[in-house]
């Protein structure tokens, strides 16, 4: 009985949904990759050195340089999503079984691509550097708010906002693990998962409804994902981009992770409601 309700529960399904997809071949982002790939154009290569060892924030590289890197990773990202939907839905009702949940894994694989490397143009640091296919619990819950952000909670937005602000503050190269593992910003994490949860539950019934009439379900389907995937992209991009972290020349030092005391300075920070959290932001 306990175990069907951890089944039932949201934020479990969406935790099991995300863990599924991040080992999901090529959805990890290697980040100086990326980084050289994105800036090659555009940058000289000590401003990509410095981009890569530190963050394109601390190298200062332009604005405008960085919206066009984003907007390219959006559109091409949008662009495999939908295809891959489209491609997804031409089985029928007869396959639905095996389309529905490769369909939104590969959904949330595309998300967590897009996650990344929008958060690596704005000097988010590497969320995937460990070994193995293991998530670690920080990487999870920021990963989760990123989503949040994509999906337009307001929670989610405040959350992904404070963390940024504890990074920028204390020019800290990682996650601060205790905020979001058990410290001021999990309970939001929590709830945004919850969320999520149900969101992704009911997106996932208009998908198998779209795929119940072959050829004309896998036009719906990609057509549908465009539409979805598209906003929720530039969604967090514009969120991203407009928090300190971001802000050039802001320099990175090699002090460790965030560490209690520091994070203990941020307890003042209130936490929304379940009403706000659901509500969307524009």
């Amino acid at each position: 009985m306990k175990q069907g309700a951890e089944i039932e529960n949201p934020e479990s399904r969406f935790f099991t949904l995300l863990l599924a997809a991040a080992k999901l071949p090529g959805v990890r982002i290697d980040r100086e990759t990326y980084l050289r790939s994105a800036l090659a154009r555009h940058c000289s290569e000590d401003d990509i050195r410095r981009a890569v060892e530190e963050t394109p924030a601390a190298a200062g590289i332009r604005a405008e340089v960085l919206d066009k890197a984003a907007n390219d990773s959006i559109r091409y990202e949008t662009a495999k999503v939908s295809a891959l939907s489209a491609a997804a839905g031409i089985p029928g009702i007869l396959a639905l079984p095996a389309t529905v949940p490769a369909d939104t894994a590969q959904y949330v694989g595309h998300m967590l691509r897009i996650s990344q490397k929008l958060a690596y143009l704005y000097s988010w640091p590497d969320l995937f550097s460990g070994e193995g296919d293991d998530v670690d619990d920080a990487t999870k819950a920021v990963l989760t708010l990123f989503f949040g952000v994509m999906f337009g909670t307001k929670s989610a937005n405040v959350a992904v906002g404070k963390v940024a602000g504890m990074m920028a503050e204390q020019v800290a190269k990682k996650l601060p693990q205790k905020a979001l593992t058990h410290g001021v910003v999990y309970p939001l994490v929590k709830k945004v998962a919850g969320y999520l949860g149900v969101k992704m539950t009911t997106q996932s019934f208009a998908t198998t409804v779209s795929k119940a009439i072959p050829l004309v379900g896998a036009a719906v389907s990609g057509s549908l994902t465009f539409a979805t995937y598209l906003p929720m992209a530039k969604r967090l991009k514009k969120h991203l981009a407009g928090l300190p972290l971001a802000e050039p020349s802001h320099r990175v030092a090699d002090g460790d992770v965030l560490d209690g005391e520091v994070v203990e300075e941020h307890e003042s920070f209130s936490h929304p409601t379940a009403g706000e959290l659901e509500k969307p932001q524009s």
